[in-house]
């Protein structure tokens, strides 16, 4: 029963997703941004889609659970800041810019190489996002269908790639409309459901209002201020957000389209992680597993398959974008193609090659999901990067313009990137979890530093950008010339 429910859910999406498809018409264009079209609900149910994903459900209630309100809550709390400092700063400047891809920017600032570097650095970022996403679809279809978890994570996939390579953009977007649907219904269910028949008990220094998880180190403070602000300011170079700011239909859209995202995004993640904080007095113990699922085995089955339906579509959701914007910054940002007619079958290759690549990054992506089972860390690591390398370069590029250089922002990445990976290595944990990808023991840094490198290495970012900025002479020219940036014209 459970299953049918939720397989009906999916078909659902699905269908719509592939409905949709016809909008693309050929052109990369309608592909990669829905023709720049999207009016505030679809623009809106799009960010929204991106920002709620099973990190920010799954790993809210497992790190809630475990170590109080703020360790889990802080994914869907950074990512509804993310939006709202985008839609203050930065949304209705880069929807005028008419840009397919985020890496774009970098090249129109800086030149081909730092484009080059940024593009690099997002793909990897955003397959460990997308594995994030498939590790919560690998769990949830072991323990309700009784796969194995890998065969899980190639469900996922599978449906997910069905809808992304045939409809895009409009897919997406006509989807993640769906898909917000079932989630902001499926949290608030869960929520009065848990309420009504447990209550709200939470253990003592374990609350939104126990502070003591935000000024404590013995409490974790380091690594849940090091989660609002790698997933707060890290998050605004994502490449899957800016694509919906691409594809809003005006600059103001798209500024509002990031505010209602940023409301919807801890409208839902709330619920989750009180609900977690609750789990103790359902469960009676420790959860097997992620504690979401063990507390709806005590669930109605009505409410059981509306939840599960929930984190299906917000990691479909999620994963659709990523899968979409990473494959386009591969080829348009990497590999270099144009946007054109092609003239031998009047097709556009780009749009051709976008399609071709998504399979490459979904492998990527699995390699990852297979490697570190972890879903809400996963999310915090990916935009740990990004927050290191590449937040200074994009935010100077607007509000610095005057002293931008190319050796600034290569110095910045590079110092910020190195700097992040190497204390990485040399720090037993990540985000409280062991570090079990890249460890190399020493004596000199113990698992107490586990968060300070994310405060630190984009602060560092900073003051090279600065320091070469001033020192080395120079501007970049605004963008290269034989390059076909914008495909449509430009709003003023």
């Amino acid at each position: 029963m459970i299953i049918l429910g939720v397989a009906i859910s999916v078909l659902l999406v699905l269908v719509v997703g592939l409905a949709v498809a016809r909008k693309v018409d050929g052109d990369s264009t309608n592909f990669l941004v829905a023709g720049r079209s999207l009016a505030l609900p679809l623009s809106a149910a799009g960010l929204m889609g991106q920002a709620v994903d099973s990190n920010a459900t799954l790993g809210n209630t497992d790190l809630s659970a475990s170590l109080g309100f703020w360790a889990g809550a802080s994914l869907p709390l950074g990512l509804g800041l993310c939006l709202l400092l985008t839609g203050i700063f930065f949304a209705k400047p880069m929807n005028r810019m008419g840009l397919l891809s985020l890496p774009d920017f970098y090249r129109r600032k800086y030149g081909r190489g730092v484009e080059l570097v940024a593009s690099v650095l997002m793909i990897f970022s955003f397959c460990i996002l997308l594995a994030g996403n498939l590790v919560a679809g690998g769990f949830l279809f072991e323990r309700f269908l009784g796969t194995s978890y890998t065969l899980g994570v190639l469900l996922i996939v599978g449906v997910v790639l069905a809808y992304t390579i045939t409809g895009g953009m409009f897919s997406d977007a006509y989807t993640a409309f769906i898909q917000m649907v079932i989630t902001v219904i499926g949290s608030a269910a869960l929520l009065i459901w848990v309420a009504v028949t447990y209550g709200i008990t939470i253990p003592d220094g374990m609350g939104p209002f126990d502070l003591g998880q935000l000024t404590d180190p013995a409490q974790g403070a380091p690594i849940n201020w090091a989660t609002l602000i790698a997933l707060g300011i890290g998050d605004i170079v994502a490449i899957d957000f800016m694509q919906r700011i691409f594809s809003a239909k005006s600059p103001e859209t798209a500024r509002r389209a990031c505010f209602v995202g940023a409301a919807g995004t801890a409208l839902v993640g709330i619920p989750y992680a009180l609900v977690a904080l609750s789990s103790g007095a359902i469960l009676g113990g420790a959860a097997e597993g992620p504690v979401l699922f063990a507390v709806l085995d005590y669930a109605p089955v009505i409410l059981t398959i509306l939840v599960l339906s929930a984190i299906v579509a917000a990691s479909c959701s999620t994963a659709n974008g990523v899968i979409l914007g990473t494959a386009c910054v591969a080829v348009r940002n990497i590999a270099g193609l144009e946007q054109q007619a092609d003239p031998a079958g009047g097709r556009d290759p780009l749009l051709r090659r976008v399609r071709f690549t998504m399979p490459l990054v979904v492998a990527i992506a699995i390699f990852f999901a297979l490697r570190v089972p972890e879903t809400g860390i996963l999310l915090t690591l990916a935009f740990d990067l990004m927050l290191a390398g590449l937040v200074v370069p994009f935010v100077l590029g607007h509000w610095w313009p005057a002293r931008i250089t190319t050796a600034a922002a290569a110095a910045s990445i590079g110092v910020g990137v190195v700097l992040r990976l190497v204390l990485f290595a040399m720090t037993p944990t990540f985000y409280g979890v062991d570090n079990s990808l890249v460890y190399i023991p020493n004596d000199v840094i113990g698992s107490g530093f586990d968060g300070w490198p994310t405060l630190i290495c984009p602060v560092v970012s900073l003051g090279v950008f600065v320091a070469v900025a001033l020192l080395v002479p120079g501007r970049t020219p605004a963008a290269e010339p034989h390059r076909n940036v914008d495909a449509v014209p430009v709003e003023p």
